[in-house]
């Protein structure tokens, strides 16, 4: 089947996530929830690009009874102050309960002063009201008054270690759950167990994303970054260990791919960064020097140690560039290093004209009067 069939017959059997959530009357918000908590199945391509999503599931979810209300009764979240309507209570109880981990977050956002603000899942409130009602009367257990009266907060650990195990369900390739893993290290525990730069580097380019991409602002991506780092000891323990059994299954997969190795996706027969005619010693991409494994600049003095050797040219120094002046890599010498070659070794150049200086076209009838000269006694 010819490539353009191919492909506009997989564009007839998936749409694009945008496309998607409209069909299914979602916001993006909701949509990227649902996929988050595996009611919607989205495909994402092995070679790289955006997420699309099936006709199949499509109409699956549409054929459900009470579309599109039931579905979006899923993925319905609340604050506080609605989490405490539905069960209630008041806000300061909620907050209290969620503090002392009887509730988990399922998402949160940053309000105008920059502070966060969790999101609960409609439907688990009622499932906590009707499992546990005497949370929601009376006087507090004394191992919640315990938890509290500590200073514990476990809302961002239950949100974060449910959102890695959510994660690792989605995760299919063992190189993506040990980079879902490693996002909960900061960069000196994550050093510490990955010694390798190159895998480090590895897992920020192939930890899954959200169906939408990376969105939202710069102070939202960053509290991301900071509520995913685990903060207490034991928390930080069993990421280090969870981290090091993934590694060595992905490890026994496949290592982590080398400067040359990797391919970019949808790219089939080029290594990364080589372009057609490019070498690969040239196209090298930059070594991972940092902790977190990113790529950091290149320079004269960054990870000299893993840069290939230089090739010895013949006749020369090493890696030295040894063609003409007019820029030939090899070829016939250019006119002024003909010239060069016909003169004696003891013939100082000639001092240039004060009338002359800076003037190209004085250099080039110059040059042209030299090479007439010269053609001249070679013939007598």
């Amino acid at each position: 089947m010819p490539m353009t069939e191919a492909g506009r017959d997989e564009g007839a059997r998936t749409v694009t996530v945008s496309r998607a959530a409209a069909e299914l009357e979602l916001k993006r918000g909701e949509f990227g929830l649902a996929v988050h908590l595996g009611i919607i199945r989205v495909d994402v391509p092995q070679a790289g690009g955006r997420a699309r999503v099936r006709r199949e599931e499509i109409d699956r979810l549409k054929s459900q009874d009470g579309f599109p209300e039931t579905l979006r009764e899923r993925v319905c979240t609340v604050g506080t102050a609605e989490g405490a309507r539905l069960l209630g209570i008041s806000p300061v109880r909620f907050t209290r309960l969620a503090r002392a981990g009887c509730v988990t977050p399922v998402a949160f956002y940053l309000n105008r002063y920059r502070a966060v603000v969790w999101l609960y899942l409609a439907q688990e409130l009622g499932g906590l009201a009707a499992r546990s009602p005497e949370l929601l009367v009376g006087t507090s257990p004394p191992w919640m008054r315990s938890r509290l009266d500590a200073g514990t907060d476990c809302r961002a650990r239950n949100w974060r270690s449910r959102r890695i195990e959510r994660l690792l369900i989605l995760a299919e390739d063992p190189w993506a759950r040990a980079a879902v893993v490693a996002e909960a290290l900061d960069p000196v525990q994550l050093a510490e167990v990955v010694d390798d730069p190159y895998e480090r580097s590895y897992f920020g380019r192939i930890r899954p994303e959200p169906a939408f991409g990376q969105r939202g602002s710069a102070a939202g991506r960053e509290a991301m970054a900071q509520l995913m780092l685990a903060d207490e000891p034991d928390e930080i323990l069993w990421r280090r260990v969870t981290l090091g059994m993934e590694l060595d299954s992905a490890r026994e997969l496949r290592p982590a791919p080398r400067p040359g190795e990797e391919r970019w996706p949808g790219q089939v027969g080029e290594p990364v960064g080589v372009m057609s005619g490019e070498s690969e010693a040239s196209a090298e991409p930059a070594v991972p020097v940092g902790p977190m494994g990113s790529a950091g600049p290149t320079g004269p003095g960054l990870a000299s140690a893993e840069r290939p050797e230089s090739v010895t040219q013949e006749g020369g120094g090493q890696g030295g560039w040894q063609g003409g002046e007019d820029g030939g890599g090899g070829g016939t010498p250019g006119l002024l290093a003909r010239l060069r070659l016909r003169r004696t070794g003891g013939r100082r150049r000639p001092r240039q004209a004060a009338g002359s200086r800076g003037n190209p076209f004085a250099t080039e009838t110059r040059a042209r009067h030299s090479l007439h000269h010269a053609d001249q006694g070679s013939n007598r």
